[in-house]
Parts: C-alpha cells; structure tokens; sequence
C-alpha cells in the first residue's frame, strides 16, 4: 500500500513537513512516498504505522459554566497520537474551543470552552448546547457526541461590598462573599474550584448555594478581594482590616469600676439563685409527676381502648365467616377506579345506535387492534396542548376498557407507551426518580388500569381481609368518641387535621333499638352503643350499623330515608330530628339537636321507622337540607389529611334565618374566630396524645396490611404474576437505559404498584368494598396511606419540629417498614422469571373470564369523541409514517368519520 502527502505544511533545504492523508484500509502499516514536482521518491526505509482512531468513553464533569475553563477529565483511547487535541461546542450557532493537553493514552485534560453570550441568559437549570465533541486531528467521528448531555449553567456572580465598595473587619473574623449561581445543579460530586485572594494571599474556602466563606489571613489594612473561577474574575470591594488598640488609663480604670460592681451583682444573683433552685426544684418534682400521670393515663387509654376494639373486631371476624366480607363485583369494582365518582358509565351499558354508527365503530375497533395506530392516535393526543389530565385518564381507561377482552395485545402496547415514556423523561433530563409519579401520560393511568384489573383476585383472596379489617377497626375507634357531623373532626384520630382540640363531655349510652322489618310485639331488640353527644342522624347511622351488620351498604335503608322513633313509657313515641321547633339557638348560631338535648336516658328503646312524609317534615327537611348542601359534598369527598383542615367549609349564614349551624365546636369561620370561642383549649402536648392512644390501639391491623402486601407468599397465596412481569420489564428498561443506581430501580417499582395501585386502594376502601366512607375515616385512611409510601421511599426523612404530625407519628415505624419492602422487591427479583408462553395464558385467562363485562361498542363510542377533537392531527400524524401508509389507515379513519357522521 502507498500514501501519498496530501498537503505540504513546510520545509527547508534538510526537510519537508507533510500532512497525511486518511488511511483507505484501515490500521496497520504503510509505505511512504514523496512527489516533489515531477520526481517521485518510493525508497524510503522508514516505514510508516496507522493506528485506530481515538475513542471518547467519558467526560467528568459533564457540564460547565458559559464562560468555561473549568478542567475537565476526559477518557477514552489513543490519545497519545493526536498532536493539537482541541474540545469544541456549537452554541446558538456559534462555534467556540478551547485547549487540551494528553495525559497518557487514555486520558486528556481539557478547558472546557465558553459560549458566546446571548440576550438570553443560560438559566439555572442548565442548557444543553446544539454540539459539543472533540477537534482530534482529523478524526470527524468526534466533532459532535452523540447523545451526550454535556450542560452549560450560569457564571457565578457576587454583590459588591455596600454602595462603597468597602467592608471593615476585625482580624481574624471570617469573610461572607455573597452570590449565587455557586454550586450548578448539575454538578454533582464535581464542584466549581474558586480561588479568593485577600491583597495576594489566598483564603481558606467554604462553599455553599449562596455565598463562600472565607478565613482572613492574619492581614491588617486595606487589601482588594479577588475572586477568581473558570478564566473569570471578579472584585466585590477592598477589605478594611482593623488592628486592636491598646486600651487607655481612663478604659482601665472604668473598666476596672464595672468589674468590681459586675462582682457585686453577681454575689446577689447567686444569693437570689441558690433561693430559686429550691422553687424550682420542686416545681420540676410537680411537673415529673404530672407527666407521669400523663403516660400512664394515655397507656391506659390506649390498652383499654385496643382491648375493647379487640372484642370488636372480633365480632365482626366471626360475623364475616357467615356472610364474608361486602367485596364488590369485577365490574363494579373496575368502574369505580377507572372513571372514580361516575357510577352508571355508559360502558356499562348496550349501545343503541344507528346502523352507520355501529359499522363505523366495528371499523373504529378494528383500527384500535392495529398496534400503530393505537400509538399514533394515543402520541398525537398527547401531543396536542388541549389534551388535558383528565382527558389522559379517560382516554387510557376507555382504552383498556374497549381492550379488556384482549389484555395479550393491550400489555404489548402498554409495554411500548411505557418503554416511550421512560425514553421521554431521560431526554428531557428529567430526575428518573420522577418516572410515573404523577399521572401526566396515557400510559400511566394505563397501568394503573392494568394492575386493577390483574389484581382483583388477588385483592378477594389476600389483601382484602386485612384492609376490610382495618377500615373496620378505624370505623370502631372514631365512632367510639365524639366526631363532629359538621366539621368531620374527631377525639379519636390519626389526622391532626381532624381532631378535636378542645375537651368535650359525654357519656356512652345503650339504646334497645327495634329492627324496622320486624317490629312485632316478639320481635328481638338489638342492643345498640351511642354516645349523647350524637346527632340524630348519627345515631341513625350507628343503629344501621348494628341492623344490618354483613349487609352491603347499597342494600341497606339509608338514615335520611328513616325517622328516629323514641318509645318512651306509656306508650308515647317521639320523632327525633336533627332539626325541629326545640332546636337551641344562641346569637347566629343553631346547634344540631342531639341525644342530651332531647334528654334520652341510657336504656331507652327506639325504633327505625321509615320517613313520615309531613308538611311539618318537608319544612324542616327542606330547612335542613338547604343548610348542609354548603359543606355536605366537601366532607364527604376524598381529601389529602395534610389539606383536610384548609377544606373545612365556612358556614356563611342562612339568608334568611341568619344562623350558622354547629354541633359540637364552632370552628368554621376563622376570620372572626375570637380567643375563646372554642371553649378549653388544650396544649398540643396534649391532644397530640389522643395521636398516640389511636396509633397504638390500630397498630396491629396497619401491620397486617403493610405485611400482606410487602410478601411474596401470604396467606396461602403466591404473588401475582403482573407484579413479577411488570418489576422484570421495569428492570430490563434500566438495563437498556444504562441505569444501575438501586434506588432509582427501587424508585420506579414504588411508583409503579404502591403508589399507583395500592396506595388508590388504601384511601379508597369503597373502590373494592360495598361499605360508606365518611370524613374522618377518610382523613385516618389518608394518613395510613402516606405512611404507606414513605415506607417505599428511599430517601430519608429529617424529621424536625415543624415536620407534619403524621410523618412525626409513625417515625420510629417506617424504618421497619422500610426493610419490608426492600425485602419484597429482592424476593422478587430472585424469583424465576416469568416465560412469554405463561404470561400470555394468563393474559389470555383473564381476558376470557372478563371479556364481556363491559360494552366494547360503548368505549369505542367514547372514544371517538376524541378522534373528532382531533381528527385532522391524527390523519396527518397517519399519512407521516410509512406503516400507516401502506396498509391505508388514515383512509379506514376517514371511512370511520364518515360514517359516524351518516355520509358514504
């Protein structure tokens, strides 16, 4: 082989310098010969070598600030051959370099080069310029990296010293240089290497967001402060270094006058000390005494209190085994965590439509079976700014609603938006951490959708007996204190938000209460616990309880359908109502009639008996109704503990009585709230305590739940196989991403099943069971819930004086609980992994117990609203790819819309 000089770069009479050109079959060795003009020298002895082009395998840090300069490591291979090694960066278009010097083969030092200002500023959060690679010679491979994710952040900057330019000291106090913009956010283990010089000493630094700190050198006098980093220098000011002056004989004396009267001062402190200590020191004998009245007062609440729920909650179990738990049906129970709060949805219904929109929408389902055009349509949604959240989770819903007869295809696609999604969020340098948090795309709520229906039977078979039996136990507890109908708030509680916080006086009665369907003069009276502090409908509430134990509630009276019969002697009988003539008004304020108001005694019988339809009833129910419809959907909707207080309701007046309602504080309107008005208040220390009796007395049904869930194999049942399959996809996706950080694996699996699936189910129990949901179970359930989650974080929690009381709560549990799943998820991952061929026959199997649950025509049809909004997005997005163009389907679409709107 022969090369020939491509370019002559010099020479003299002795020598030539000649460039060479590229070798044309690759590495190896190469014989060199000269053309000077007409004569061609071959002979040369001296053989000539090429060797492989450089590799870039790294770059630490990769970022700087836009005026570069800062060093940068940069590793690879064949280094040593390059002889002028530049690194280079295209920014807005210009083009900028700076040097580099070679360390050894494999690794080069390079100064990172600036980028050309512009009118816009980089901002903090960084920009990745349009290139960014090496200037190796002649090696063009390198000229731009692809995919790297080399960032450009803002200079630092510092304030000048005042409007003077001049900041006094004493020796030796350290110097406060403020800025910002000091430590980039993508920098790292790597920091900015500033260098402060006091006159031409430089001073030891401490770096922070915000400022340096920096230790004076034994310096007096003016001197200029420079600070110098990455080829920048800046000077806030000159420093004014003070000497210390010797005192005069007039400061001594006078100081020597204050020492000796300081002297006498302190004489009598300490007479006047010694008195104290002895008041204080039985003042702390009271208070010990008093705080140990105060623990055992609240451990003999909260072993009384666990001791009888324990005989509750045993009742209850042994009630379960002959009716068993209220479990709602397969379709029911999709419905609600699909399309939460719509309970009669059109899905659920037979499509009556024209003949053209049935033939339309058989196309339509077609066109959805075809994977391309299921991700086309659901890409161009998502791609569309009106596309809000809400449309996202009706849209993924209706989708696996419409696919539920065919979850082998509906899991390919899922596999593919997801594998899109954790794409997506690494190009726009999102945290992966932040991957499916928040429900922002299609295949989000998709997988939610695909846990809920995988996971029914796992629900019926393991999880369900100890979240039923923890809904119940936290039911028990609250009903066994005062709760307020009004504001929800409660004694008994795990949500400070929802605690009373004033003492409240009452007393636990026992009502003999006849069943409303058999009420003969033989018929058995069932002995019902109430409190007198109970609103009417309250007590109505807790004696259906009693009725209809192991009834669902769909299929009970409802208490507003019922009147409250108070059978006195003699055969009187009284309608009791939580509003009536006898109702107590003070200033604007009516209270809600209770038991105590009417004066009932422990032992009284009463009865159910349907609403009595009246002139004097429907005044007083029209009155009544009027009055809760400002706050009566509030409390009873799902809400996050830590905003449960911000969302009590304002009771603003009736317009026409002019009264505010309130049953047992007057809370509502804080703008007027006076210091007082809420009777004794008590010292967070302690009501923080109630806290504490209602952690303990639920403890042991939290722990079964947390247990059941964080297991592979309880309760005689294995772990399902969605869980297993979607944690392996979740761990090949990180292999293929080049994630090996374990916490952002562990992170993803969290957000994945318990914070998208179980986290749904634990706040919402009436999503699985036929049972009612108030507020102040709720708020309990919410706070379980966020316990739930901290427990499958990895990050830890400081936790401090203002940290909410809930995280404060379970402090010393989540590190238990921690360990549990971190267990579960190294379980599962040294489980044997699931083969294609059993994924599909369960798939398969699931698809045919449940493929006629829901109407397909009914979803395609729901569906469709969207391919109208966006029908010319989606024909476009169809005539770009070649897919969809060769098998026409934007035609079929255009077929689709037609008929839908009754053409040819």
């Amino acid at each position: 082989m022969t090369e020939r000089s491509k370019e002559q770069k010099g020479r003299s009479e002795k020598e030539i310098v000649c460039v060479t050109s590229a070798s044309l079959t690759g590495p190896g060795s190469a014989f060199i010969t000269v053309n000077i003009d007409r004569a061609e020298i071959s002979n040369i002895a001296q053989s000539y070598v090429y060797v492989e082009d450089p590799t870039i395998t790294r770059v630490d840090p990769e970022w700087t600030i836009a005026n570069g300069n800062t060093t940068l490591a940069v590793y690879g291979t064949g280094f040593l051959t390059i002889q002028e090694p530049r690194v280079r960066v295209k920014y807005k278009g210009a083009e900028t370099s700076n040097t580099c010097s070679t360390h050894n083969d494999t690794l080069m030092l390079c100064q990172a080069p600036g980028i050309i200002a512009t009118r816009r500023p980089v901002p903090e959060s960084g920009e990745v310029p349009e290139e960014f690679g090496f200037i190796l010679d002649n090696v063009q491979s390198l000229l731009s990296l692809n995919g790297t994710t080399f960032t450009y952040y803002p200079d630092p900057e510092f304030e000048p010293f005042g409007s003077t330019g001049v900041l006094e000291i004493k020796p030796g106090s350290p110097i406060i240089l403020k800025g910002r913009n000091l430590i980039p956010g993508g920098s790292g283990n790597a920091r900015l290497n500033f260098t402060v010089l006091i006159g031409d000493k430089a001073c030891l630094l401490t770096v922070s967001e915000v400022q340096l700190l920096c230790d004076s050198p034994n310096l007096t006098g003016q001197h200029r402060v420079t600070i110098r980093v990455g080829g920048l220098e800046y000077s806030p000011g000159t420093l004014q270094i003070y000497t210390d002056s010797a005192l005069s004989v007039t400061a001594i004396v006078g100081i020597g006058i204050g020492g000796g009267l300081l002297m006498m001062a302190i004489v009598m402190v300490l007479i006047a000390y010694k008195r104290k200590t002895r008041d204080a020191d039985r003042t702390l004998k009271r208070l010990q005494l008093q705080m140990d009245n105060l623990e055992s007062r609240v451990a003999l609440e909260c072993k009384e209190a666990f001791a009888e729920l324990q005989t509750d909650i045993h009742e209850l179990t042994n009630e379960l085994d002959a009716v068993g738990i209220p479990f709602l049906d397969y379709k029911t129970y999709a419905i609600r965590v699909l399309f939460p709060g719509i309970e009669d949805h059109p899905v659920l219904k037979e499509l009556d439509a024209p003949a053209n929109v049935e033939k339309a929408l058989r196309i339509f389902g077609q066109l959805l079976n075809n994977k391309v055009f299921l991700l086309t349509f659901v890409r161009t949604l998502e791609a569309q700014r009106s596309f809000s959240m809400r449309d996202r989770g009706n849209v993924a819903s209706l989708v696996m609603t419409a696919l539920q007869g065919k979850m082998q295809y509906a899991t390919v696609v899922l596999k593919q938006l997801l594998s899109d999604l954790i794409e997506k969020n690494l190009e726009n340098k999102n945290h992966p951490k932040l991957l499916l948090r928040r429900t922002e795309s299609v295949a989000e709520k998709m997988l939610t959708n695909w846990f809920t229906f995988l996971l029914y039977r796992f629900l019926k078979e393991c999880v369900g007996e100890p979240l039923f039996m923890l809904y119940c136990a936290i039911k028990q507890q609250m009903e066994k204190g005062p709760i307020d109908s009004i504001t929800g708030e409660a004694r008994y509680s795990l949500s400070e938000d929802k605690l009373i916080r004033q003492q409240i006086d009452y007393k636990m009665l026992t009502l003999t209460c006849v069943c409303p369907e058999n009420e003969n003069e033989n018929s058995t009276q069932i002995p019902v616990k109430v409190l007198n502090c109970d609103t009417i409908t309250q007590v109505k509430d807790k004696l259906l309880d009693a009725i209809y134990k192991g009834v669902p509630y769909s299929q009970r009276p409802k208490a507003e359908d019922m009147d409250l019969e108070w059978r006195q002697s003699r055969g009187s009988r009284l309608i009791l109502q939580d509003e009536d003539v006898t109702t107590k008004i003070e200033y604007d304020w009516k209270r809600l009639n209770t038991l105590s108001h009417y004066q009932v005694t422990d032992g009284s019988a009463v009865a159910l008996v349907p609403k009595q339809i009246s002139a004097y009833n429907i005044a007083n129910s029209f009155t009544f109704t009027r009055s809760l419809s400002r706050y009566e959907s509030m409390l009873r909707t799902a809400s996050s503990p830590d905003s449960m207080r911000s969302r009590v309701p304002m009771i603003t007046p009736d317009q026409e009585t002019g009264t505010k309602l309130w049953h047992l504080v007057r809370n509502h309107d804080h703008t007027d709230q006076k210091e007082g008005d809420r009777g004794s208040k008590m010292v967070s220390e302690i009501y923080l305590t109630r806290l504490l009796a209602t952690k303990g007395t639920l403890q042991k049904f939290l722990d079964d739940l947390f247990e059941t869930v964080f297991s592979t194999a309880h309760r005689g049942s294995a772990l399902p196989l969605a869980i297993k399959y979607m944690f392996d996809f979740l761990d090949e996706q990180a292999d293929q991403q080049l994630i090996t950080d374990p916490d952002v694996r562990h992170t993803w699996k969290s957000n994945c099943l318990p914070l998208r699936f179980w986290v749904n189910v634990i706040k919402n129990p009436q999503f699985v069971f036929d049972i009612h949901k108030s507020s102040i179970t709720d708020a309990c359930l919410s706070v379980v819930a966020q316990t739930f989650m901290d427990s499958c974080s990895t990050s830890e929690h400081r936790l401090g004086k203002d940290s909410p009381s809930n995280k404060l709560l379970y402090a010393k549990d989540i590190p238990n609980y921690k360990t549990w799943v971190e267990r579960y998820y190294r379980d599962i991952s040294k489980m044997t992994a699931i083969s294609d061929q059993d994924m599909d026959a369960y798939l398969a199997e699931q698809s045919r117990l449940h493929a006629n649950d829901f109407n397909t025509l009914s979803a395609l049809n729901e569906l469709y609203f969207y391919i109208n909004k966006y029908r010319d997005e989606i024909l476009t997005a169809l005539e770009r790819d070649a897919y969809a163009r060769k098998h026409r389907l934007w035609q079929k679409l255009e077929q689709v819309v037609n008929l839908m709107a009754g053409t040819s």
